[in-house]
């Protein structure tokens, strides 16, 4: 049952974290996906397993994947999320993007 429970937490956390990252309040996740405030805190706080429409609802608004949401994982479709946000951006902005992830990967490789 303590697997469970921590498992319930590790959810509750990236929904949070993925949401305050959006700069959107409980109440404004909920309404956007259709849910009551008060679920929205249960799932942040990992007292309630949520349904699967509920945590798909829930992917959509924050823009990932119910992957991730569920593993931490990043699987291909948060990939196709993220690329579809690039198109929204101009070539300069992408390149600046780019330069971004070379820096993240160099100082990645740094550490190894």
């Amino acid at each position: 049952m303590l697997d469970v429970k921590l498992y319930l937490e590790e959810v509750g956390q990236r929904i949070m974290e993925r949401r305050k990252k959006l700069g959107l309040t409980q109440e404004e996740l909920a309404e956007k996906s259709d849910l009551t405030t008060q679920f929205v805190s249960y799932a942040e706080s990992g007292k309630r397993a949520s349904r699967p429409e509920n945590l798909m609802r829930i992917a959509a608004v924050l823009g990932v994947s119910t992957d991730y949401l569920l593993t931490g994982d990043i699987i291909d479709k948060d990939k196709l999320l993220l690329s579809q946000k690039l198109d929204k951006l101009t070539a300069a902005e992408v390149r600046i993007v780019e330069n971004i992830i070379d820096e993240c990967i160099a100082l990645n490789h740094q550490e190894e």
